[in-house]
């Protein structure tokens, strides 16, 4: 039978049957109640099965790919992630009880030498939530060999600010004028650069939202897909609200993106609009689209406590704001008087 419970706004539902676990969180009771009886037909008519027993890494990271990661927000890179491991790593075959500290070691020093230090940190945080899995859940070893094994030194955080010259030449090469109906999708991601510094939304989440999930009349839009996997609502500014008033239109359909944009045209029209921008602002040359959560934080954090904003960008740990809050000293100095 299944199980469900309350975890702020959301519901979470938990399926154990003849040995099958899965578990998945939705935005309401319904929806939560409606995967679970589902579910439970597909363990009950043999579509989904247990694994046995786990034995080596290679079954470990199946399992996990397709049981665990799937109810997970980053699950499409964890798939790319969790297939190469598969394909690559040296302790594949070895037994997931066997897996000792100095592999793991090895495996850091080579990949290393192969990728930034950022990346490396992110494949260990990914195979040690395989490891537990294993050990927590599946209770096939009885440590997490990535606990620990020393970290690469990550270099400093970004300090990029985006200025409102910075922004202004951007969408004036973009051939936007504040606030038009767009004609085209260059212009669709001006409003999303707008929108961004605005809200502080990842670009995944800005492409991703839709229509259904927006809430014009008491001003906050509803994410269900996030980094982390927690939904969240983000406060609209009037601004951001007047930009979603341009996007939605009466005819649209419920699942339809707002922005009407993918990661990849967002991706590809930003760097090459804004590479035609650096003879009006040079400054330009270095920023990417991630850099406008930077900004965002920055500029909401003269506005929000700090609890607020931490609630409003997502993060479950208010230090990690400080990866992205960077305030220069000038402005801040201008305050304390």
């Amino acid at each position: 039978m299944a199980t469900y419970r309350k975890r702020g706004d959301s519901w979470r539902a938990e399926v154990a049957k003849n040995g099958v676990r899965r578990s998945a969180t939705f935005d309401t009771k319904a929806e939560a109640v409606t995967w679970a009886t589902k579910t439970e037909a597909e363990i009950f008519d043999g579509k989904l099965r247990a694994v046995k027993s786990i034995k080596t890494m290679a079954q470990a990271l199946e399992k996990y790919r397709d049981e665990v990661s799937p109810h997970k927000g980053g699950h499409k890179w964890e798939r790319v992630r969790l297939n190469k491991f598969i394909d690559e790593l040296d302790f594949i075959a070895t037994p997931v009880d066997k897996i000792t500290n100095d592999k793991i070691s090895a495996w850091r020093d080579k990949r290393a030498k192969e990728v930034s230090p950022g990346t490396v940190n992110r494949e260990m945080n990914l195979l040690s939530a395989v490891f537990e899995e294993c050990r927590t859940e599946w209770k096939c070893c009885s440590i997490n060999p990535v606990r620990g094994v020393r970290r690469p030194n990550e270099p400093p955080p970004r300090e990029q600010r985006i200025t409102d010259k910075m922004v202004d030449a951007l969408i004036a090469e973009m051939g936007y004028e504040r606030w038009t109906t767009p004609e085209n999708k260059i212009q669709r991601v001006a409003l999303a650069v707008l929108f961004a510094i605005e809200t502080g939304m990842r670009a995944g989440e800005i492409i991703g939202l839709a229509p259904e999930r927006v809430f014009l009349s008491k001003r906050y839009a509803r994410l269900l897909e996030t980094k982390n996997g927690d939904a969240r609502n983000v406060p609209l500014s009037s601004t951001a609200t007047t930009i979603l008033n341009l996007l939605i239109t009466g005819d649209m359909q419920k699942g339809e993106p707002v922005f009407g944009l993918t990661s990849a045209t967002l991706d590809a029209l930003f760097r090459k609009y804004r590479d035609k921008a650096l003879p009006a602002c040079p400054e330009l040359e270095s920023v990417r689209f991630h850099d406008t959560r930077h900004e965002a934080v920055s500029r909401l954090a003269r506005k929000l406590d700090v609890l607020d904003l931490a609630r409003m960008i997502g993060h479950r740990d208010i230090r990690s704001l400080m990866i992205y809050y960077n305030e220069h000293a000038a402005d801040i100095a201008t305050r304390l008087d």
